[in-house]
């Protein structure tokens, strides 16, 4: 997948003479032209602090690892063992939940925010596939997150009021969470490691999808332009099963 379906222009090419002529050419200065022609400040900016990742690339013969590339496999095969029914988070009123309660339903995880242009769309069409198949094995797990745009700026209780009084929303919502970078929860650490996406396992934007199965094993992962219901035969193969 060519970075250029991602950025608005095609990313910069670094020189063949340039890799060849520079004796202490490194992977780490590939990095920094890349930073540096794309416009970010540096590799500590923001954006590369907040998850994004290049594992493996390779510029004109030049190779460049993320020093992380191995333990990241490492941790991605260790978590494929594992399932949601494994974790513990905590819901929005700050009560300990067993996400083991959940075996044998069909879940969508997802990182929801109230503030974002996706936000009306999303929560409604959550809360009408929520009300359709409930009965049926159907849960909705919601992550709330403030790490995309700051749009999801309240407190618990304003997230509840909102979600609960404009939509309606009856699914289970659980505490503010990171989904990137150093203070990532755990549960989604798993869910990114069990389906890992372009930039590596990089939560893009508020309303990213993860639908679960029966077992609490991931199957499916959907970018935030994946509409809830675009995903309502993937949903409804799983309650079949």
């Amino acid at each position: 997948m060519a970075f250029s379906s991602i950025f608005t222009s095609p990313l910069p090419s670094l020189s063949i003479s340039y890799a060849r002529n520079r004796p202490n050419f490194s992977p780490s200065m590939a990095l920094h032209s890349i930073s540096s022609n794309l416009g970010f400040a540096s590799l500590n900016s923001s954006f590369f602090q907040d998850g994004f990742s290049l594992k493996s690339l390779n510029f004109n013969g030049v190779s460049v690892k993320s020093q992380n590339s191995i333990s990241s496999g490492v941790y991605a095969r260790a978590a494929t063992e594992q399932t949601i029914h494994d974790y513990t988070v905590k819901d929005i009123d700050g009560n300990d939940v067993a996400l083991s309660k959940f075996k044998g339903r069909v879940l969508l995880c997802v990182n929801v925010a109230s503030k974002c242009g996706l936000t009306s769309s999303n929560y409604s069409e959550l809360s009408h596939l929520y009300e359709k198949y409930k009965t049926q094995g159907f849960e909705i797990l919601a992550f709330p997150c403030n790490q995309f745009g700051g749009q999801e700026p309240g407190s618990n209780p304003e997230i509840k009021n909102f979600a609960c009084t404009r939509f309606k929303a009856e699914f289970p919502i659980f505490d503010k969470v990171d989904v990137n970078g150093p203070n990532t929860a755990p549960v989604y650490q798993f869910l990114k490691s069990s389906a890992g996406g372009f930039f590596g396992d990089l939560i893009k934007w508020n309303f990213e999808k993860f639908l679960v199965d029966k077992n609490g094993k991931v199957v499916e992962r959907y970018p935030p332009t994946t509409s809830p219901i675009q995903i309502e035969k993937d949903i409804q193969k799983l309650l079949a099963a």
